[in-house]
């Protein structure tokens, strides 16, 4: 009995001692002229749910919700972020060749069509990021548009 005292003494101490661990927030106060929103006169009803399920992840702003300053959540959320970015960031779009601009939007029809995006993790907590059948649908035929402008 006295080891599962220590242990869990042990624990405790352990994740006490990891709050004090900092993370990078990705947080910036502007939003560039090179981004997604900007640079494709994106509709009112395109651009909310974009924001709302895509930008967390995918853009240089998160909000930040409150179990961010739990970790090892904290941690989790960080990597999560940094893997969206690199696979895309809408605050980056203009500075995309046309070329790599049509693959990130076919990749887009793609994920949405699978349901793999919004990440269903993502949605648990933020109920209004998910896509209705309504929503998936508009917003293919609108990506599919755009892919198909582009030259």
């Amino acid at each position: 009995m006295k080891i599962v005292k220590i242990i869990t003494l042990v624990l405790l101490l352990v994740f006490v001692g990891i709050q004090f661990i900092p993370t990078t927030l990705n947080h910036s106060n502007s939003i560039p002229k090179t981004d997604f929103m900007i640079v494709n006169n994106v509709p009112k009803s395109i651009h909310k749910k974009l924001k709302v399920s895509c930008y967390d992840c995918h853009s240089n702003n998160t909000e930040y919700p409150w179990y961010n300053r739990i970790q090892p959540v904290a941690w989790l959320l960080e990597n999560h972020i940094k893997e969206g970015k690199s696979e895309l960031n809408f605050n980056e779009w203009e500075n995309y060749s046309n070329r790599r601009k049509k693959n990130k939007l076919k990749s887009i029809i793609s994920q949405i069509e699978k349901d793999k995006m919004p990440m269903y993790s993502y949605t648990i907590l933020h109920g209004e990021a998910k896509l209705s059948e309504n929503d998936k649908k508009a917003l293919i035929i609108w990506v599919s548009q755009l892919r198909d402008s582009l030259k």
